[in-house]
């Protein structure tokens, strides 16, 4: 079949991916307080019934990880990576809907993972069962990447597969993670947890402001100029000038907030949480605060203590500490390189605008890729405002375009004509 051909089946055929993302909703794949087998097991029974060889593994049995492949050993050999765990549904109450319904309305798809990101996973499994069904000659292989941990780090998904040679040999990496069909993810910020303990004098709390010297209070004055790290600002080259503009514009107008482009170039923080003292009568003796602290391209740890023995000297406090635990170093995709192209050219002849390569300010799986020198995207279908939150959506239009445009990249870069 030609690349026409392909397109064509997928806009006759777009009922079974739309039947697809509803039933992989309606398997309750909640992480980490739920169960992943059934929905790994759903994944295998698809790959099987499709023509697909496939393969369980991981090193963790309550999140296990499924690969497989088709195509040819010779040319581009690309991966696609999605998750199929989900953060909980929370409060049912705060709900429209049953999360976990799956209901298709006549413009979308309900329920808990339809954004975050069971349709791009559906999306991942329709088009590589298209070129299985159809025994389309690729040049080239696509490697099939389902991991049931990300939602509580990826330890036991994709960093796991990436650390024991699944990604070995790679030419690029489509992760089919929410972006909206406005922009492709070429970056993200790294991170770190600041940890910040604030050591005092215990005492009885009657005697609370004569005696004893208070912990909470000392680390409250450090936490009033926390914000200072936000004046570090990443180090962008001329050639990343471009794609760093397109990302805070679209920052700024997807969410309607003006300024919050600087997020992109700019350290975040966000004080997530603070642990101190032992009971309501006793002047507490000991505080610590954690600190999500996100890390723009480029800035560096010597940026990052600086700024902190600064914060320190402002606040005029002794005996609080800090320890800098790093998640993620910042990491990034050039902006022209083919699998960019590829994909940018494909969405953009099926939606008839531009779609822009920007860096993102949260993270994904697609690290664990480019940190092995791979180039990686993000791109799936989303509308962001129920990720992670209540009455989670995705447009059936979205889910189309996304899978097609799988097809139609996966068609040029491995001569699909």
């Amino acid at each position: 079949m030609t690349k026409s051909e392909l397109l064509q089946y997928a806009d006759s055929n777009s009922e079974e991916l739309i039947g697809l993302v509803s039933r992989l909703i309606q398997i309750k794949s909640e992480n980490p307080t739920g169960t992943q087998r059934e929905v790994i097991d759903f994944v295998k029974n698809f790959l099987k019934e499709s023509g697909i060889e496939y393969k369980e593994t991981g090193c963790n049995p309550d999140h296990p990880c499924v690969v497989a492949e088709i195509g040819c050993k010779d040319g581009f050999s690309m991966i696609i990576n999605g998750h199929v765990d989900v953060v909980p549904a929370g409060d049912l109450q705060q709900w429209d809907f049953d999360p976990f319904s799956g209901e298709i309305t006549d413009t979308q798809i309900l329920g808990r993972g339809t954004s975050d990101m069971k349709a791009g996973v559906a999306g991942a499994l329709f088009a590589l069962a298209l070129f299985a069904k159809k025994q389309v000659p690729l040049k080239g292989n696509v490697r099939l990447h389902i991991v049931s941990d990300e939602e509580s780090g990826g330890e036991f998904g994709s960093q796991w597969l990436c650390a024991n040679g699944y990604a070995a040999k790679a030419d690029a990496c489509l992760v089919a993670e929410p972006t909206t069909m406005n922009t492709i993810e070429i970056g993200q910020k790294g991170g770190l947890l600041l940890v910040l303990k604030s050591y005092g004098k215990s005492a009885h709390g009657s005697l609370g402001d004569f005696k004893g010297e208070n912990a909470i209070l000392k680390l409250s004055r450090v936490l009033e100029h926390i914000s200072m790290l936000t004046e570090i600002k990443g180090h962008f080259t001329d050639r990343q000038q471009k794609p760093l503009m397109d990302s805070k514009m679209l920052a700024e107008r997807e969410n309607n907030i003006p300024g919050l482009g600087k997020v992109i170039d700019h350290v975040s923080t966000n004080v997530g949480l603070i642990k101190g003292g032992t009971r309501h009568n006793m002047v507490p003796d000991y505080c610590e605060a954690t600190v999500d602290v996100r890390l723009p391209i480029g800035v560096c740890r010597e940026e990052i203590e600086a700024m902190l023995k600064r914060i320190l000297e402002v606040s005029q406090v002794e005996g609080v500490e800090y320890e800098l635990h790093y998640k993620s170093e910042a990491n990034f995709t050039d902006h022209e390189a083919p699998v960019v192209l590829a994909f940018k050219k494909n969405a953009e002849a099926l939606l008839g605008r531009e779609v822009i390569p920007a860096y993102q300010w949260a993270s994904s799986d697609a690290r664990d890729y480019r940190n092995l020198g791979i180039p990686t995207i993000q791109f799936g279908p989303s509308n962001t405002v129920g990720i992670h939150s209540y009455n989670e959506t995705v447009q059936i239009e979205d889910v189309i375009v996304a899978a097609k445009t799988y097809i139609g990249a996966i068609c040029d870069l491995m001569e699909v004509k």
